[in-house]
């Protein structure tokens, strides 16, 4: 008895120490962020001007709404294409593809691979494929299908694992409804895995908004509105980036910061809503 009861004890120790270093690393993660916010909000807010909202961009102004524009542009065109190939990839490994072929393992490793690669190598061969052997040019198709294939591991990792966690019992009891496995699968299992499959394009999104390399060889650094598909420009990131770089336009940088948080923050509030949605329905 006495045994047991040391062995409780001992358990209990464990447990309030390991519940105590939870707490204490939380504390710490939510005080870096709380650090990081503040050094950008205080930074940033006083070069938060209507100049730098300019239509068109100029030394003097060095207006973001350019690169604004076309962060939103380079977003919207990446998911469009990665997102639908990520989904209908992760339909058919999780709903048609016999469970734990070689086919199916020898897709999630070269998935998982591709996750792991520095942007920097996406970038030289976007720059090599879509610049120079397709002829784009720096160009916004060309940063926005290097970027998709960027995230498009991530959209099928994160939809699969969304799929895998539906209960089987919602695709038996609609087969023993009457229904197809293709209806099955966009009117029961989907719906379900909606909330998982949205928080992968949040992340996705992030990715996007926050790269600079990949899109430096692919996209270009225009500073200018940019005109068309094969225009070249700068999002956001390559804005700071360039910005902070020439050490003239500090203030301005940490501006676009501010503005990079804001835009990030409302991505992921709208997320948050359509989530909620989705559930609901």
């Amino acid at each position: 008895m006495t045994k047991i009861l040391n062995k409780f004890k001992r358990r209990k120790k464990l447990d309030l120490l390991l519940c105590g270093l939870t707490w204490l690393f939380a504390v710490i993660t939510f005080a870096i962020l709380l650090f990081l916010i503040g050094h950008i909000l205080v930074k940033g807010l006083p070069y938060v001007k209507p100049s730098l909202f300019e239509l068109t961009y100029n030394s003097k102004n060095v207006s973001l709404l350019p690169a604004l524009i076309t962060t939103v542009l380079v977003v919207a065109l990446s998911l469009l294409i990665a997102v639908p190939l990520g989904v209908f990839a992760a339909i058919y490994l999780v709903e048609y593809a016999k469970r734990g072929s070689r086919f199916v393992k020898l897709v999630r490793m070269m998935t998982e691979t591709l996750a792991g690669i520095p942007s920097i190598i996406y970038g030289i061969f976007g720059s090599i494929f879509f610049v120079v052997w397709l002829g784009w040019g720096k160009s916004l198709l060309a940063g926005s299908c290097t970027l998709a294939i960027m995230i498009l591991p991530l959209v099928i990792r994160s939809t699969e694992e969304s799929l895998k966690s539906v209960p089987d019992s919602y695709r038996e009891g609609s087969f023993g409804l009457g229904a197809g496995r293709l209806r099955t699968v966009f009117k029961i299992v989907l719906p379900a895995a909606g909330p998982g499959i949205l928080a992968g394009v949040i992340l996705s999104v992030g990715r996007i908004v926050g790269e600079t390399a990949a899109l430096i060889y692919t996209l270009g650094n225009s500073p200018i509105m940019t005109n068309g598909l094969f225009a070249s420009g700068r999002t956001l990131s390559l804005h700071m980036y360039s910005l902070a770089g020439e050490s003239l336009y500090t203030g301005q940088a940490y501006a676009t910061a501010v503005i990079l948080l804001i835009v990030v923050i409302f991505i992921n509030m709208l997320s948050g809503l359509l989530a909620k949605r989705i559930v609901k329905n």
